[in-house]
């Protein structure tokens, strides 16, 4: 916002929008006097390519409404009018279904970016939580859109989803029936589905993207060095190591946008299906109630979850959650820097889910793994006990610790994408321990090794 002692030009069109509307300050304060650290990198594009194609998906969602039904007599018609009888219909459709997976895929990286430099540790804590509120929201909008072609997969994967909620004790089944509307996957659920993807999580979705950025520029842009360059401030208290985000980083992130819509573009002239990956094949057939496809599984951005979900068994609890569960306590217990009060809340919590494992079956645990994987990613402002920030200062084995997350993570989203078989079950029940380990041991693996000394400024080479 504009200071008190500067005079606000109240001539012309924009001194008189200025008198009534802060277009001027919030230009400045934003955008033109925003000061963001001169060391940005390739990471750094995908903050506003994930606004971009939230732009993208509003766009071309407006678009497809218009001539989309919710009625599940006619949903998978209206769809296919849209393909073959709506002018450029079909490429509004394509750019809106590969725009979900290049959401997925954007966002992906921008937390991959914010876990490796520490973005979400002090005094960006908040930030990090909006982050993930963000990553909630568009997993159920995703979801919520999942229906929507009413095609085989689309019904059958919703069927298959929604039916895990019956896991939860006494609700569940109550739950799963108010999710549907009906006692079937049917014209209800497809409305309600319909009125939540369009209007519902939308509006929640962008009042969280305002939060988050609003949040962003009140603490600052972290960096890969983890500086903080607001220590560091000149006469006129601008900051030593910042430069202003317009017009430099709008230039920067155009050069970005330019080379997503070359790669975007591409997949949607040639490969927008991307070999059933981004849409499946089963999709383009009608949903028929009667008739199960051979394999149902969730789009690949789901299939990490997906996968945590199938690879809880009765015996996996037994020879695999349980020893891993105990091996976690031993580790709290002989922790000298734990308190107390944590060693007693570690013991109950481990203790309640071992009685748990005796008493509920392992669907329930598979769902409540499942969402566990994603909220666990609330807690890492506060389980990352290292010294430093950026994984630039940190000890050189903590980046085989982060490259073995991301292929755990990858995966485990292969082998979610899979038939079941017994061999994959192995391998998605080992990525799951591991998934878990990298995040319940972070507190323990992330202290440890010979730290590299952080420099006063951020490191910079012009290019």
């Amino acid at each position: 916002m504009a200071s008190a002692d500067k005079k606000i030009d109240t001539t012309g069109v924009l001194g008189w929008v200025d008198q009534r509307f802060p277009l001027t300050s919030t230009w400045k304060a934003h955008l033109s006097e925003y000061y963001a650290p001169k060391n940005f990198n390739f990471f750094y594009f995908f903050g506003a390519l994930a606004t971009l194609v939230l732009v993208l998906q509003i766009v071309t969602g407006i678009f497809l409404t218009m001539h989309y039904k919710p009625d599940s007599a006619k949903a998978f018609e209206s769809v296919e009018y849209i393909m073959r009888d709506v002018p450029w219909g079909w490429l509004v459709r394509y750019m809106h279904s590969t725009g979900a997976s290049a959401f997925f895929v954007v966002i992906y990286l921008h937390m991959f970016r914010g876990l490796i430099y520490g973005s979400y540790r002090k005094p960006r804590e908040l930030i990090w939580i909006f982050g993930c509120l963000i990553f909630l929201v568009l997993m159920a909008e995703a979801f919520f859109g999942y229906l929507l072609p009413w095609g085989q997969m689309s019904y059958w994967g919703a069927q298959v989803i929604v039916n895990l909620f019956s896991a939860i004790p006494f609700i569940g089944p109550e739950l799963s029936l108010w999710i549907r509307g009906d006692y079937v996957v049917g014209d209800a659920t497809l409305n309600r589905f319909f009125a939540f993807h369009v209007i519902a999580i939308p509006l929640v979705l962008l009042g969280l993207v305002a939060a988050h950025i609003v949040a962003l520029h009140e603490v600052g842009s972290n960096n890969p060095d983890g500086v903080e360059i607001k220590a560091k401030k000149n006469a006129d208290g601008i900051p030593l190591d910042g430069i202003p985000f317009h017009p430099y980083y709008t230039v920067h992130d155009i050069m970005g946008v330019s080379v997503f819509l070359l790669v975007f573009s591409a997949v949607i002239f040639f490969a927008p299906e991307m070999g059933g990956y981004f849409l499946e094949y089963n999709n383009f057939v009608p949903a028929d109630p009667l008739k199960t496809p051979a394999h149902i599984a969730p789009v690949w951005y789901f299939t990490p979850y997906y996968s945590i979900l199938r690879a809880i068994t009765s015996d996996f609890m037994l020879w695999g959650l349980t020893p891993f569960l105990l091996i976690f306590l031993a580790v709290v217990w002989m922790s000298r820097g734990t308190r107390s009060l944590s060693k007693l809340i570690a013991t109950l919590a481990v203790g309640a889910m071992l009685v748990g494992f005796l008493v509920l079956d392992a669907k329930f645990w598979g769902v409540v793994a499942m969402g566990a994987s994603v909220m666990i990613f609330f807690a890492m402002p506060w389980i990352d006990n290292s010294e430093v920030k950026s994984i630039r200062y940190r000890p050189g084995w903590h980046k085989y610790v982060y490259a073995a997350f991301v292929i755990v993570f990858l995966v485990l989203g292969y082998t979610g994408v899979q038939p079941p078989s017994p061999v994959g079950q192995i391998i998605s029940q080992v990525g799951t321990l591991l998934y878990f380990g990298f995040f319940l041991f972070m507190p323990w693996w992330s202290a440890m090794g010979e730290f590299k000394p952080v420099p006063d400024r951020v490191t910079f080479a012009a290019h």
